[in-house]
C-alpha cells in the first residue's frame, strides 16, 4: 500500500498502486474499487482509487498527428508539458491550459479544466473530438458526440468515474509563436475589477489575481492580465519564435512551518505585489506563454509552502446575477479571517460541456487556504454561501465539501449517475471523491 494525496496534499489515504504498461495490464488492473490517475495534480482525492490506483502517466505515446489540421491522437498519460514543448515549435498549442502544464490529457478531460480564455472558446473537453475508454464493465469503446455520445459526456468532466481514458483524439491551435501579448489593468476594488473583466470580454484570455487580504473601500482590489498570442512581427529581433520551457529554477526544500503563513506575512505581500503589478499597467509588453499561463510552474513543490498538513483550495463558480454580492460576501469575510493565501484568482467562465463540467456562465473565485484550526468550517460556512446564489464546486480542486453542496450544484447529476450506472453496473470504478459523494452507502 503507498500513501497518495492530491496536490493540496490532504487528505492522505492508502490505495494501492499499479502502473501498468499496456491496454491489456489496464484492464486486469480494474477491480472493484480502482481509478485512474494521472501526473496527480487534482488538488483533493479524485485520482485515488476507493482499493487500487491505475497510473497512467507511462502511457505517453502520440499515435498520429495531422500538421495541416492540428489534429492529434495520444495516449492519456501524455502530460500538457510534452505536447507545448513538443508541437509549439511546430506553430501549435493546445486550445486550452489550466494553472499548470503538468498535467495529463487524461487527467485535463476527465477534469475538463478550463483556462483564460473559457468565457470565449470553452473547456478542454470542446476540443476532443473522440475518447477511447475501458469501462468498468470491461468492454473498451470508442466514445464521442456522435458515437456513444452519452459515455463522451459523461467521461467529459467526469472525473475518471466512468472508465479508464486510454486515448484521446483532440485539436491543437495553430499559432504564430510561442509568446503571449499581455495588458495588465489594475482595479481598486472588486467592483471595478469586475467592470474590468466585463469590459474586456472580447479578450482571448483574462484571469484576474486578488488581493484578498485588503480590507474596506480596498476589498478586492486586483490585476487583471489580458493576453493574446503575439504574431511573429511581435517579436524582439533576437527572440525566439518558441521559447524554451525550462524545469523549475526554484523550489521548496521543505514544509515551511505554519506561522510563515500568517496575516502578516499575507497582508505584506500582497501588498507588495499589488503595487509592483500596478506600475505595469496600462502598457501592453510581450512575454512568454510559460509566465502568463503557468507562473507557479517555475517554483517546484510549492505546495510545501503550506506546511506538513497542505492546503484546501476552494473554488466556487457564481452565476453572473448577483455575482457582485455574493463575491463581496466571500471576500469581506476572507479578508477578516486573515489566513488565505497570496495566490486568489477570478476569472470569467461560461458553459460547460459535460454533464459533470465545472463551468457555468458567471465568475470562479479560487481560494487556497492552509489545513489548520477551524478550516473545514469556515469553507462550510462559504459552501453554504454558494448554494444559496446557485453555485458550485470544483470536482478537481474539492477534498472535503459534502454530499448536500454536491448534489446542489450539480443539476445533471441523476443523468450521469444513470450512465455511469450503464457502463459500471457493478460499481468497479470508484475512487475516495466518489465514495464521499456519490457512492451509495
Amino acid at each position: 500500500m503507498t500513501l497518495l494525496s492530491g496536490w493540496g496534499r490532504f487528505p492522505a489515504v492508502s490505495s494501492e498502486v499499479l502502473r501498468p504498461r499496456s491496454f491489456a495490464a489496464v484492464a486486469e488492473a480494474v477491480i472493484d474499487g480502482s481509478v485512474a490517475r494521472g501526473n496527480g495534480r487534482a488538488y483533493g482525492d479524485a485520482a485515488i482509487g476507493a482499493v487500487r490506483t491505475i497510473g497512467m502517466t507511462g502511457f505517453d505515446r502520440v499515435r498520429w498527428f495531422d500538421p495541416a489540421t492540428g489534429g492529434i491522437r495520444l495516449e492519456a498519460g501524455v502530460l500538457l508539458s510534452d505536447l507545448i514543448d513538443t508541437f509549439g515549435p511546430r506553430g501549435f498549442l493546445p486550445f486550452v491550459v489550466p494553472g499548470t502544464r503538468f498535467v495529463s490529457v487524461g487527467g485535463a478531460i476527465a477534469a475538463d479544466v478550463h483556462g483564460k480564455n473559457h468565457h470565449g472558446e470553452g473547456g478542454f473537453g470542446r476540443y476532443v473530438d473522440s475518447i477511447l475508454l475501458r469501462t468498468g464493465q470491461g468492454e473498451t469503446i470508442e466514445a464521442s458526440r456522435e458515437q456513444n455520445s452519452d459515455a463522451f459526456f459523461a467521461t467529459v468532466g467526469g472525473m475518471g468515474l466512468t472508465g479508464v481514458i486510454l486515448e484521446a483524439t483532440m485539436r491543437l491551435r495553430p499559432v504564430a509563436s510561442g509568446w503571449i501579448r499581455e495588458r495588465v489593468i489594475s482595479a481598486s476594488d472588486l467592483d471595478a475589477a469586475m467592470r474590468a473583466l466585463e469590459a474586456s470580454g472580447s479578450a482571448t484570455y483574462s484571469v484576474a489575481w486578488i488581493d484578498c487580504a485588503a480590507r474596506g473601500r480596498d476589498l478586492g482590489r486586483s490585476l487583471i492580465y489580458l493576453g493574446e498570442h503575439a504574431g511573429a512581427d511581435e517579436l524582439a529581433e533576437a527572440a525566439d519564435r518558441f521559447p524554451v520551457g525550462k524545469n523549475p529554477g526554484l523550489a521548496v526544500p521543505i514544509d515551511l512551518p505554519s506561522m510563515a503563513l500568517n496575516r502578516i506575512s499575507i497582508r505584506a505581500f500582497n501588498a507588495l505585489y499589488y503595487r509592483m503589478g500596478a506600475r505595469r499597467a496600462g502598457a501592453d509588453r510581450v512575454v512568454s506563454l510559460y509566465p502568463y499561463f503557468f507562473p507557479l510552474d517555475s517554483i517546484a513543490d510549492w505546495n510545501r509552502i503550506y506546511g506538513r498538513r497542505g492546503f484546501l483550495q476552494h473554488q466556487c463558480v457564481i452565476p453572473q446575477a448577483g455575482a457582485r454580492e455574493v463575491l463581496g460576501e466571500i471576500l469581506e469575510r476572507v479578508s477578516r479571517r486573515g489566513d488565505a493565501s497570496f495566490l486568489a484568482v477570478l476569472k470569467k467562465l461560461g458553459h460547460g460541456d459535460g454533464l459533470l463540467s465545472f463551468p457555468l456562465p458567471g465568475y470562479t473565485l479560487a481560494l487556497d487556504f492552509p489545513v489548520r484550526g477551524d478550516i473545514l468550517n469556515f469553507l462550510d460556512e462559504l459552501d453554504r454561501i454558494v448554494v444559496a446564489a446557485g453555485g458550485r464546486l470544483y470536482l478537481a480542486k474539492d477534498a472535503r465539501q459534502s454530499r448536500a453542496t454536491f448534489e446542489a450544484g450539480y443539476p445533471l447529476l441523476s443523468r450521469f449517475k444513470a450512465i455511469r450506472k450503464s457502463l459500471d453496473p457493478k460499481g468497479s470504478i470508484r475512487s475516495k471523491l466518489s465514495q464521499r459523494l456519490l457512492d451509495e452507502v
